[in-house]
Order: C-alpha cells, then sequence, then structure tokens
C-alpha cells in the first residue's frame, strides 16, 4: 500500500469515515463478533470524536483508509479488574476502522503506530486499549505490537472488555 498519512480529522471528513464505521460494524455483525452493535457507532458518536478533537484518520492518496479516537485517559480504566502495567498519563484508542480495500495490508498497525508517536510527541508514555474477547483480528495485532493483557473493563450497561496497556 502507498504512503499513508496520519491527520486529525475534521467535520468535512465525515462523510468518508461513516462507510468505513459501517463496513467494520456490519463485518463484524456477519462474523458474529459482539465488539460493536447495530447502531453503535453511530455518525454521532464519530461527530463527537471530531468535535472534541479526538477523531484521527489515515489517507492514501486524499482517501480515508482508517478511522480511530484517540483521547488522553478512559473513566471505565479506573476500574480494571485486574492491574495495569504502570501507572501514568497514558492514551487510549477507540473506534478503530479499517475500509474494506486497505484490509490485510499493515493499515490498523500502521494507525496505532501513529497513535504511539503522537502520545511521545504529548509527553505520554503508556497507550492503552480494550477489546471485545472474540474480536480476533484485534487481539493479534496487540498480541504482534507488544500490548500486555492486564484484565477487564466494563462498558455500562454489561460490556466487558479485555484491556491491555504498552508502556512507551
Amino acid at each position: 500500500m502507498e504512503e499513508l498519512v496520519f491527520r486529525q480529522a475534521t467535520i468535512a471528513d465525515v462523510a468518508g469515515i461513516m462507510p468505513i464505521i459501517i463496513y467494520a460494524r456490519n463485518k463484524m455483525l456477519a462474523d458474529g463478533k459482539k465488539q460493536w452493535t447495530h447502531d453503535y457507532p453511530a455518525q454521532g458518536d464519530i461527530e463527537s470524536d471530531i468535535g472534541g478533537g479526538h477523531g484521527y484518520v489515515l489517507c492514501a492518496e486524499g482517501t480515508i483508509v482508517a478511522y480511530g479516537a484517540i483521547f488522553n485517559g478512559e473513566p471505565v480504566y479506573d476500574h480494571l479488574l485486574g492491574k495495569w502495567l504502570g501507572n501514568r498519563p497514558y492514551v487510549v484508542l477507540h473506534r478503530l476502522a479499517v475500509a474494506a480495500d486497505a484490509r490485510r495490508h499493515g493499515v490498523a498497525t500502521l494507525f496505532m503506530k501513529h497513535v504511539e508517536q503522537l502520545a511521545r510527541q504529548r509527553g505520554i508514555t503508556s497507550f492503552r486499549i480494550d477489546t471485545n474477547h472474540d474480536n480476533d483480528a484485534m487481539l493479534h495485532i496487540l498480541d504482534k505490537q507488544g500490548f500486555t493483557y492486564c484484565g477487564n473493563v466494563s462498558y455500562p450497561p454489561d460490556k466487558v472488555r479485555m484491556a491491555f496497556e504498552k508502556l512507551l
């Protein structure tokens, strides 16, 4: 795949982001995965990410091929059933999705490497992420990228996710 450009998303990008989100959501559902639902993530979630300065995209020749939301912290992580590797400021990646024609080209891994670089630029040396137990693709990426399983977190009302951390 050609060189990709990582940048903060704008509200004008929503039209390019939503087909990627819908594809990823539908693929998870078709594969029987429980990570996302028929109505999550919704366009409102993406617009809120972008409005808060958290939405990022990877673009190939001006076309969005991946989307993710990067936050400095996640409140549910304060209630981890397990133990984090450290007790320091961290970034969190949510809603990572890759376009259908960009899958299996290392795009998700590259996106995560850009998140690490952004964290370091912010002076942050920890990267945390969570995923569902049946999200085999993400579990493989996390293993390959050196993340450590630290325990489980729960999102209301009853969504338990596996939580991982990588010290940078």
